[in-house]
């Protein structure tokens, strides 16, 4: 970080500021106009990295910048709360904002589709706009690292129905380039309920433009609704083209020594690059969404721990994964932000 100042101690730093928050914060805010009127999120500052948490929307990061430079997508719809939030088939397209991340799950991931009883499941689930409960909002020091973390609560749940909970943690630190959230997901029902579990990754300009290096190693790649490795340029970035049709990539990747896997994007123009790491115990699928229409310009870079394709898919072929009565599930997701100038490249 610039002039090093996160690489001063505690004692150090505190003769230059008599605030932390002059340097680092977490603090609630609130929108007041349009779509977006009413929703409650805090902003984080960490630095060079500043970023927003969505209250009303599971807690997810809906805008990521550093050093002044957007990292994410923004949806036609842009920023909403969650009053306009609408499960009726394709009509959650008017709602999905995007933003750097939102979460997929419990009862689905994908398109809209019927589940056991004929209720509807609502394209890529409901958790992405359930509100936060018992939320925390906390700046601290731990020895000489000044450390921002949230934690609150979403609850999935239903009268005669599943009964989850999802507790969530982001945490920073003042001078990092690394966010860590984390999740534990409980079934605290009294009988198994599916567990499908998605992060929505969503790369957008300036970051992403053409030239944009992707960086997903991969074994293998299947397009949506194929069954052969495909050819396709998936890891090319063009510019924008009128009318281009989304695509959907299936891959399978290669893990580190530790069994992590680790997802990205890189600007060399820009000197700076967003990579995503997450545990292949935990998310063992990783779904690409790449769309380079004019006016929907985006990469979604997608861990999850279930095929995409949906619930039904996923019974028929013997792969869905059930939570039993009182069950926990652990995931992890680390974003991280590459700076060139810094040292730190791919």
């Amino acid at each position: 970080m610039a002039g090093n100042m996160a690489e001063k101690s505690k004692k150090e730093l505190l003769r230059y500021v008599g605030n932390m928050q002059q340097m680092a914060y977490a603090r609630e805010i609130g929108y007041q106009d349009g779509r977006a009127g009413g929703m409650k999120a805090v902003e984080v500052k960490s630095g060079a990295v500043r970023f927003t948490a969505a209250l009303d929307k599971c807690m997810d990061i809906i805008q990521l910048e550093y050093k002044g430079n957007n990292l994410n997508f923004l949806s036609k719809p842009g920023l909403q709360n969650r009053g306009h939030y609408d499960t009726n088939g394709s009509e959650a397209q008017r709602s999905i904002m995007g933003g750097f991340m939102f979460t997929c799950g419990v009862g689905n991931v994908g398109g809209p589709e019927e589940g056991d009883d004929g209720e509807p499941l609502p394209m890529h689930g409901r958790l992405r706009s359930t509100p936060a409960e018992h939320v925390c909002i906390d700046g601290y020091w731990e020895d000489d690292s000044y450390i921002l973390k949230l934690s609150g609560e979403m609850r999935h749940g239903k009268l005669f129905g599943e009964n989850v909970m999802v507790r969530r943690e982001i945490v920073t630190s003042f001078g990092s380039n690394v966010i860590h959230l984390k999740d534990e997901i409980e079934n605290q029902g009294f009988s198994e309920t599916p567990f499908m579990y998605l992060y929505h990754c969503n790369i957008g300009y300036p970051i992403l433009e053409e030239g944009t290096r992707l960086i997903i190693p991969a074994v293998s790649t299947v397009l949506k609704g194929g069954d052969e490795e495909t050819d396709l340029p998936w890891q090319k970035v063009t510019a924008p083209v009128d009318g281009c049709q989304e695509q959907v990539f299936y891959h399978r990747l290669l893990e580190d020594e530790k069994g992590w896997f680790h997802v990205g994007a890189v600007n060399d123009n820009l000197g700076i690059g967003v990579m995503l790491g997450f545990k292949k115990e935990q998310m063992p699928f990783f779904t690409q969404w790449k769309s380079m229409a004019s006016g929907d310009y985006v990469t979604g870079l997608e861990p999850c721990n279930c095929h995409p394709a949906g619930r039904a898919w996923e019974k028929r072929n013997g792969t869905l994964q059930m939570l039993a009565p009182f069950e926990k599930r652990t995931v992890e997701l680390d974003i991280m932000i590459l700076d060139r100038e810094e040292g730190e490249w791919a």
